[in-house]
């Protein structure tokens, strides 16, 4: 904060800027839910005996459920004519949903698992189902400019929030140990009470007006059938094809880890946050350069990097060596995931993002679904590699990768006037390995 008490990265008005002061406090507490939750629902699971195709199903179903719903996100949001509203109505109910998880070893004698499978699909299904709204909300707050500035930012600084309280979810597991189920109901409690805080600040929130008519409104169905023309169309094919390939993999690092490698939760809690460290530390770097040479080329350059991630997987499960891979993955869906995020907002006109956002989730959900659900079918059924069947999945999971990004990525175009620099010279400003880059013989300097 400087001597004007500026706290954000951007210039706003004052009643813009108390918005997203609230908007970040409560994003803080929502960070800390995370940090308690995502990284510990299949350790939770698989505490409670969970096989290999349930834990498919926790990835599967939860996905489903909630981007199937969103297909009524746009409309519920047009029929309370507030998008604070209908954030903060099913985000209380979001909160509550964790008191019956946590309480799942307690009350259900049998079939635990499939109990979990049920509240954990209800709980993501009230989060994701204001999803759009959020994401329509944010957007309206943010200069299209300075999205990647903004959103790398705020997001290091939130996870960082994430990954201590994923740290301290470790530690207190390993306190109780395997075999006691009493750390995953204390991280589920403090889980569920950040998550009510966050509500707290979500109601605080003022929404700028949004005017919706009728010649903004477009079925899912004429939306599926422009995926030939489209170019949002085609890039939301490709991100989904991309969560399928990565789903089919992407729920059983934990049980490889965990099940297969004998793990304690420290051990599993240091490679997992890795990641997590990585994706912090490059989330601003990438937003930076995305805002200059365009989110569609940040995309390109890590999509042709994101296949390698399971695959290096097969080599050693030596610690080091799987720290060192984690730090890679972060440092690669860092570029991804944020300028997949900003694509969307780059690519919709206002009144047209929920219902664009709300699509995308369920196309991008269903994808993940099927892709968990095969994972977990074939988690069980692959040949061995290197004594381990998880390992065939990985490799499969990065050819599938390799296939969708060599298939359909070309197809896709930026969409807004960016910076002309290749791939390799982003690469080589990203890592800081060249600070210049040289395209068509043109000495390149980027505003980075």
């Amino acid at each position: 904060m400087n001597k004007n008490g500026r706290t954000l990265p951007l210039r706003v008005s004052g009643q813009v800027r108390q918005n997203l002061r609230n908007l970040f406090i409560e994003g803080a507490f929502c960070s800390a839910m995370i940090g308690f939750t995502d990284q510990y629902i299949t350790p939770f699971a698989l505490a409670l005996k969970a096989t290999s195709a349930q834990i498919g199903m926790l990835a599967a179903f939860p996905s489903f459920i909630s981007s199937l719903i969103q297909l009524k996100s746009a409309d519920v949001t047009e029929h309370l004519k507030s998008r604070v509203r209908f954030i903060t109505i099913f985000i209380f109910f979001h909160a509550l949903m964790y008191i019956p998880i946590l309480l799942v070893p307690f009350i259900f004698k049998e079939n635990q698992v499939l109990w979990l499978i049920l509240f954990v699909t209800i709980m993501a299904s009230f989060n994701a189902f204001p999803g759009p709204a959020w994401t329509s909300l944010m957007s309206d707050h943010i200069p299209s400019k300075s999205r990647g500035k903004y959103f790398g930012w705020r997001n290091r600084l939130l996870g960082i929030i994430t990954v201590a309280s994923a740290v301290l979810a470790g530690f207190i597991l390993n306190i109780f140990g395997k075999d006691n189920l009493t750390g995953f109901v204390i991280i589920l409690a403090f889980a569920c009470l950040a998550r009510f805080i966050s509500w707290s600040f979500l109601r605080k929130m003022y929404e700028p007006p949004l005017k919706i008519t009728k010649e903004h409104y477009f079925t899912f169905w004429e939306f599926i059938r422009r995926i030939k023309k489209s170019n949002f169309a085609k890039f939301v094919l490709y991100a989904a094809s991309i969560s399928f390939a990565v789903s089919m993999s992407g729920p059983f690092f934990a049980v490889y880890m965990l099940r297969d490698l004998n793990f304690n939760y420290i051990t599993y809690m240091v490679v997992t946050i890795s990641a997590i460290v990585s994706t912090l530390l490059a989330m601003g770097i990438w937003g930076k350069h995305a805002d200059v040479v365009g989110n569609m080329r940040v995309i390109r350059l890590t999509s042709f990097l994101i296949p390698l991630a399971p695959i290096l997987w097969l080599f050693s499960h030596n610690i080091v060596y799987l720290i060192l891979i984690q730090l890679f993955a972060g440092f690669i869906w860092a570029g991804y995931n944020l300028s997949v995020f900003n694509f969307v907002y780059d690519a919709v006109m206002p009144e047209k993002r929920t219902r664009c956002v709300s699509y995308f989730n369920v196309i991008n959900g269903c994808a993940i679904c099927i892709g968990s659900l095969t994972g977990g079918f074939l988690a069980k059924n692959l040949p061995a590699v290197f004594g381990y069947k998880l390992l065939t999945l990985f490799l499969l999971s990065g050819i599938l990768r390799a296939i969708f990004v060599i298939s359909i990525l070309p197809l896709i175009k930026e969409v807004r006037r960016v910076e002309n620099i290749s791939s390799l010279d982003l690469f080589f400003s990203v890592t800081r390995l060249r600070p210049i880059g040289v395209e068509g013989g043109k000495l390149l300097k980027p505003k980075f």
